[in-house]
């Protein structure tokens, strides 16, 4: 996978938000590897408080997570953890809430969902060394994003029902992918990603290519959880429970990659990998 557009994006559509946020807290493991087998070593809370701390997703150099962070004011606010000097740092301070802060391709920029002050949530670009937003696409009621080139956003809109667009920034081309996506879509490469739809009682992933304007079905579980990434070395890896599942293509099965129980972990709700695959951050909600 180009690391450059594996830009893993879990927005928190914020406008059915009601006034109380869940409990969560964002944990950093370091992966260690031996010939057989992969072990989560070194863990660590880092926000370790009462509240909401939510959607980490690392720098391009693995030297800092970023994060969103409700406080005392209510307000939802970007923050990052720097990883060697193992201090937190607020990055925005505005009267908008940001949410789910990425890395831009550039590195210039911190993407995320802003909700305005009308309500509108749209895609800001935020200054990624001063935490001023500079920009923003013009497309609103965006729940969550991802990037597959500079050009072109893959988007969950909140629509009824929900449905999966996407963007194009150089034609303003707007069209419709699916309709009750779950809110992760990721990166294959820079011409496909992998989604997943719903129903009552599971949820069905597909594969989708932009040349050939394609869908086809790749995997499914008996769940609604919607937690996924794309992992280059892995393939699909879902959260359920406090348990981390990765999809075995060849047999066509779930396997388990990491059982965070022994953690104390009770259910993860986020969770990524930095682009060295030294780390793994999750989000445990209480």
């Amino acid at each position: 996978m180009h690391k450059t557009f594996s830009l893993f994006v879990f927005v928190f559509a914020f406008r059915f938000l009601s006034s109380q946020v869940p409990n969560t807290d964002v944990w950093l493991f370091k992966i260690e590897k031996n010939k057989t087998e992969l072990k989560l070593t070194l863990p660590k809370n880092i926000t370790n408080r009462v509240g909401y701390d939510n959607q980490p997703s690392f720098s391009s150099d693995s030297k800092k997570i970023y994060y969103v962070s409700i406080r005392e004011d209510n307000q939802a606010d970007i923050y990052y953890y720097d990883l060697k000097t193992l201090k937190t740092i607020q990055h925005t301070k505005t009267k908008e809430s940001e949410y789910s802060p990425t890395l831009s391709m550039d590195g210039k920029f911190l993407n995320s969902v802003v909700v305005e002050s009308d309500s509108a949530q749209r895609i800001h670009f935020i200054n990624a060394l001063t935490g001023v937003g500079e920009k923003k696409y013009d497309v609103d009621s965006v729940g969550y994003f991802t990037f597959l080139n500079s050009d072109t956003v893959l988007y969950y809109k909140l629509t009824s029902p929900h449905s999966l667009r996407y963007f194009v920034k150089s034609t303003n081309e707007d069209k419709w992918l699916a309709n009750n996506p779950i809110r992760a879509f990721k990166i294959i490469n820079r011409h496909s990603f992998i989604y997943g739809i719903k129903d009552s009682t599971k949820v069905t992933f597909y594969k989708y290519d932009f040349i050939f304007h394609k869908a086809e079905k790749y995997a499914e579980y008996n769940s609604l959880s919607e937690d996924a990434i794309w992992h280059e070395q892995f393939g699909l890896i879902k959260s359920e429970g406090n348990k981390l599942l990765k999809y075995d293509e060849s047999k066509k099965e779930w396997i388990l990659l990491f059982d965070l129980a022994t953690f104390g972990i009770k259910k993860i709700t986020r969770f990524n990998f930095d682009p060295k695959n030294i780390y793994l951050v999750i989000v445990d909600n209480l």
